[in-house]
């Protein structure tokens, strides 16, 4: 073979090189804004985690994992207000998610019926979604207050029910406010995404089923729910991880009370951290929590694949 032809064939070719890099052209400014907002902060809040971190001093010394330790030492400082707030953020958790999974997929259900005014009542039930946690919560401190607020005014005009609730500052009207509100406000979400789900069925299984004699409860258990399912994953992974991070409606509405009962572990990193200056024990707690919800994650992904296989 001539010495030219050889150079050629072992110089690469331009057009292969172009179309190896393409990926990672694409993919370019997503890593970088991940790295930058999400990564970097990481490493950063580990690093903190293991120092005795008070940004308004000159001083941070290393204490290594005794943060973590101090998180697992009964009568510690940061042990019981932490167990506390992770054993609200467990009550609001098994509150309000079977509701978020319940009441959204009856939704879906009825909006995916073929009636007049459908679109319409589409955007009703998606657009308190559309708005921030900040205006619900004003929202719902007004409307919930015991001595001027819309709620009580109503409900005492109704036979045998209490009189002056104090939905804001005892319990266990405290959690049926902040559940009560969080459905109200996230429902729509989840509702769109089982609509789409519930539109990627392809109708000739429910043809097929009633030619078998199904009923509604049979098509729904047999087709409906099977064809959910990968819907189904991501609406439990998404609804228990933002269960688990509720902050706003707490802070704005019961801002905690009664006493500390309503004091989600988030509350309780965001008061440890920027009100206390304690930096690294709101890290520590921080990462103890995102393990929690990795563990709960991963067991989710595994029950929903093994009964995918069992079937």
């Amino acid at each position: 073979m001539p010495p030219l032809a050889r150079a050629a064939r072992a110089r690469p070719r331009r057009g292969v090189v172009s179309g190896t890099l393409t990926p990672y052209l694409f993919l370019a400014p997503y890593l970088a804004l991940f790295t930058l907002f999400i990564l970097t902060p990481a490493v950063w809040g580990a690093w903190v985690s293991l120092h005795d971190w008070d940004f308004l001093l000159p001083g941070k010394p290393w204490v290594g994992l005794e943060n973590y330790v101090d998180l697992f030492t009964p009568g510690s400082v940061t042990a019981g207000p932490f167990w506390r707030s992770m054993r609200a953020t467990l009550i609001f958790t098994i509150f309000s998610v079977p509701l978020l999974l319940i009441i959204p997929l009856l939704v879906a259900l009825m909006l995916n019926q073929k009636f007049r005014g459908r679109n319409f009542f589409r955007a009703v039930y998606f657009a308190p979604y559309v708005l921030g946690v900040a205006v619900i919560g004003v929202l719902w401190t007004f409307l919930l207050d015991p001595n001027i607020g819309v709620v009580n005014y109503y409900l005492e005009k109704l036979p045998g029910i209490p009189s002056n609730i104090a939905w804001t500052t005892s319990t266990p009207w405290a959690w049926a406010a902040l559940v009560g509100v969080t459905v109200w406000w996230t429902l729509g979400y989840n509702a769109v995404i089982y609509l789409a789900g519930l539109q990627e069925i392809p109708r000739e299984l429910y043809e097929a089923a009633k030619v078998d004699n199904a009923g509604r409860w049979s098509r729904f258990r047999h087709v409906t729910l099977p064809g959910l399912r990968p819907v189904l994953v991501f609406i439990v992974t998404v609804t228990i991880l933002s269960s688990a991070n509720m902050f706003g409606q707490a802070w704005l509405i019961t801002q905690g009370a009664p006493g500390n009962e309503t004091r989600t572990a988030i509350m309780l990193i965001a008061q440890e951290g920027l009100r206390s200056f304690r930096m690294g024990n709101a890290a520590a707690m921080s990462f103890v929590l995102a393990f929690l919800l990795l563990v709960v994650s991963l067991v989710n992904f595994v029950v929903f694949r093994d009964r995918s296989r069992s079937r």
